[in-house]
């Protein structure tokens, strides 16, 4: 396998999508008035993420039971201090009010300080905890990473990077135990399957990144998408027999969409992959695909209005066996813009029954991104 291309890496990720692509070109976008575009896509748009708390913030996820959600980010430092260098993990309390939701309460930061982190998740079987990707201890300078030229932005990609556990309910260091610890190779964009057994997540131990999922019940692991570049950002479908990612194997420095259907053993432990569908090809870069929780349909980023604009697209997924299918395989065709704003949005994910968007945008026009939840409310039966 090849070794992987960080400048594309380093595109795909979450933080450098939301603060290096809106000046990938030279021109601004046009003005667009995003609140009357989005009328049939979103609703009640609501920021929950400020400037005057995070220097930048976003890749939120619903807890479970939708009363919390986790995200990263790096908050303001104290007058006279300096920032830090990395994504801490926080977990926050939504407030509902009248049947939406208004804000956040009670955010707590939940990962070591000095660490970096990444991708976090909670565990649909046990509410109270949750995982995420860190480094614990502020990870070394020799770690690979990937820095635009004249630019200050740098992503990296640390060695100490691997998966671990959180307990809501304990404080402290004792709240944080190692589900996924191997030295010397980068581990993260991890989820889980609802009924708590599968752990799916991007490592780059053969040198580039790869998909594996590992039997929590088991311990055993199985390598799913192994193809040549950085294959990532991968989700369970709802019912888990099913993965979606991204993937650079063209080599051409773009990404496109992918899903997987994943094969078990008698056991029920997944094995690899039966079968692979590419659901883009075209010269854009395409990435961070999530699930509606129907299955049919796919929510992602793309860079088809311009590396200044990235904004998040649907199209379907739909393997034709599902309930509402018309019993025909629907992969990549149907798509339609779900957001419009200028610079960037990015990073949605879907509460259980799919009426709630949460998304990472610069739309408040501070110029960082932020965290924000909108009803959905396209029609999805319509053209």
């Amino acid at each position: 396998m090849r070794t992987v291309n960080v400048a594309v890496v380093a595109l795909t990720t979450w933080a450098c999508s939301v603060n290096v692509m809106s000046s990938q070109s030279g021109e601004p976008a046009a003005p667009v008035d995003w609140r009357e575009a989005e009328r049939a896509t979103l609703a009640d748009p609501v920021q929950l993420t400020r400037p005057d708390r995070f220097l930048k913030a976003g890749e939120a996820y619903f807890s479970p039971d939708e009363g919390r959600i986790i995200f990263q980010a790096i908050e303001v430092p104290p007058q006279g201090q300096d920032p830090d260098d990395f994504y801490g993990m926080y977990v926050a309390e939504l407030v509902h009010r009248g049947g939406r939701i208004t804000r956040l309460d009670n955010v707590v930061r939940i990962s070591p300080p000095g660490s970096f982190n990444t991708c976090g998740w909670f565990i649909a079987t046990h509410p109270d905890l949750v995982i995420f990707a860190s480094t614990i201890t502020v990870p070394t300078s020799e770690s690979p990473g990937y820095q635009r030229k004249g630019r200050s932005y740098r992503w990296q990609f640390p060695v100490e990077m691997n998966i671990y556990r959180c307990d809501l309910t304990l404080a402290g260091p004792d709240s944080l135990v190692p589900l996924l610890v191997i030295p010397k190779a980068y581990r993260a964009e991890c989820s889980v399957t609802t009924d708590g057994r599968h752990l799916l997540y991007t490592s780059m131990e053969s040198g580039a990144g790869d998909l594996f999922i590992r039997d929590l019940q088991t311990g055993t692991t199985a390598a799913v998408v192994t193809s040549e570049g950085y294959d990532g950002g991968p989700f369970f479908s709802p019912d888990g027999t099913r993965i979606c990612y991204r993937s650079d194997r063209r080599g051409d420095d773009l990404l496109q969409i992918f899903v997987g259907d994943l094969a078990f053993n008698e056991s029920g432990a997944v094995v690899g992959l039966k079968r692979e569908y590419q659901l883009t090809n075209n010269g854009h870069v395409n990435f961070a695909p999530y699930w509606h929780p129907g299955g049919r349909y796919l929510v992602y980023i793309t860079s088809e209005q311009g590396h200044h604009n990235y904004e998040i697209y649907l199209l379907d997924a739909d393997p034709g066996n599902l309930p509402g299918s018309t019993g025909t395989v629907r992969y990549g065709t149907a798509k339609r813009r779900v957001t419009y704003a200028p610079d960037f949005d990015g990073f949605p994910a879907f509460n259980s029954d799919g009426s709630k968007l949460l998304f990472t945008s610069k739309r408040d026009g501070s110029g960082s991104s932020q965290v924000w939840v909108a009803d959905f409310v396209m029609d999805l039966d319509g053209p």
